[in-house]
């Protein structure tokens, strides 16, 4: 393009751009119309003029502009998006599949485009797909405070999301249903009671009958159990096994701080601003808190498992939980002098957390549900993590405890099968939407 063309089309883009902030669209498509002339491929001009030709009922025009815009601009999400938006209208639903998913390839937050492409899949009768990119979209929007009621979502939108809502309440229940339905063929309805109450709750189907205030799990409540913030040793026969090998597991312990063993960050990587809302330092360092992991949402670390045998070999004998891309969690947990964990809560109640405190000294201690607990080296303490709880270290030292967690004692044996193909199959289905998995 020539001095005097970009000089023209400058000009025109000015004056199409002038008539949108007046709010005159006519006299923007003209001057856009007339700028198109000019540079057949400007993106904005084509995106504008595509736009007006769908209000007018005129898909199939829109189309074919966007197609040029994004020839243009082919990685850029926004025309993707209305492109799959035109490709609806114009009755080419798969054209409109293959543009949204593209889009959120490059840009998997537009949660509209994301809704777009679960009506699309619908209309193809990919009723499982669509499904997974409903709950997609809304979770993705709710998320962001949008599509919580009509007053957070556009009006244009109410009909839609509604739907999709309505699609998400009946199509969930049949996908998790059918993972229990062989455990009621094989044991009976009565031992899974509890169990169907508790995905009755994950639903929204009925609330959670939390008998404590003061617990609330973030992910999975498992009603008709009692709830306790701390759980004696006698409920774990197996901690005697894990409390007498306190001395070997120390003493591999303080083979890895010697040796200056990598650790990772117990909260994964964070920007120190993002840090600020869990960790909080009481003197002149930064606060830290940072894991040695044998186990980690249920993947195995062959590496430190093998620095640490006699370590990880215990752990391994254990009645640890053990759900597919979800637990076990063993590691060293090392807490920094002067950091303090401020208050969280765990995932489900289904799971209890244990400590071997390895180095502890003075001034450091653990709080759930407001009890506190000071640590003491070789004795367990075994807590539900659902309850509010924070831990610190105020002293000059570091403190080390081993971290396992174990299955809630009060859950019976088939219960704790059905938990464990429960809690994988909502784990598939949120990684298929595209969704966070709750983790702590």
């Amino acid at each position: 393009m020539n001095g005097g063309i970009q000089a023209g089309a400058a000009a025109l883009r000015e004056m199409a751009v002038n008539g949108l902030r007046q709010g005159d669209a006519m006299l923007a498509e003209q001057y856009f119309a007339r700028l198109l002339e000019l540079a057949p491929g400007d993106v904005e001009a084509l995106q504008f003029l595509a736009s007006r030709h769908l209000v007018r009922g005129d898909a199939v025009r829109a189309v074919a502009m966007l197609l040029t815009a994004e020839r243009a601009r082919p990685d850029a999400p926004d025309t993707l998006h209305q492109l799959g938006a035109a490709q609806m209208a114009s009755g080419d639903l798969q054209g409109a599949v293959r543009s949204l998913r593209r889009c959120l390839q490059l840009a998997s937050q537009i949660f509209v485009a994301r809704l777009r492409l679960g009506i699309a899949l619908e209309q193809l009768g990919e009723t499982h797909s669509a499904l997974l990119a409903y709950f997609g979209a809304v979770n993705a929007a709710q998320a962001q405070g949008r599509w919580l009621n009509d007053a957070t979502t556009a009006p244009g939108l109410q009909g839609a999301v509604r739907h999709a809502i309505q699609f998400i309440d009946a199509g969930r229940r049949p996908v998790f249903d059918a993972v229990l339905e062989p455990l009621r063929q094989r044991y009976g309805r009565a031992e899974l009671t509890r169990v169907e109450q508790c995905l009755a709750i994950y639903l929204g189907e009925q609330p959670a009958p939390l008998p404590d205030p003061r617990q609330k799990p973030k992910f999975l409540y498992f009603p008709g159990v009692p709830s306790q913030t701390y759980y004696p040793t006698s409920r774990f026969p197996w901690q005697a096994e894990l409390e007498a090998a306190t001395l070997a597991i120390r003493e591999e312990l303080m083979a890895v701080l010697a040796e200056n063993q990598p650790l990772q960050p117990f909260l994964g990587e964070r920007s120190p601003e993002e840090l600020k809302e869990h960790l909080r330092s009481s003197g002149s360092q930064a606060a830290v808190w940072d894991g040695y992991f044998f186990y980690r949402h249920g993947e195995r670390y062959d590496e430190q498992c093998a620095r640490c045998p006699r370590t990880s070999g215990l752990l391994d004998s254990l009645p640890l939980v053990r759900i597919r891309d979800h637990a076990p969690e063993t590691l060293y947990s090392v807490l920094r002098p002067g950091t303090h964990i401020l208050p969280h809560r765990g995932v489900t109640n289904t799971r209890l957390v244990t400590h071997l405190p390895l180095i502890v000294p003075s001034d450091c201690a653990i709080s759930v549900g407001g009890e506190i607990h000071e640590w003491q080296e070789g004795r367990c303490v075994t807590f539900d993590d659902t309850f509010e709880h924070e831990a610190w270290n105020n002293s000059n030292e570091t403190r080390v405890v081993l971290i396992l967690d174990s299955w809630n004692p009060d859950l019976t044996d088939v219960e704790r099968l059905a938990v464990t193909d429960l809690v994988e199959v909502i784990g598939d289905f949120n990684r298929a939407s595209e969704v966070p998995i709750p983790t702590g």
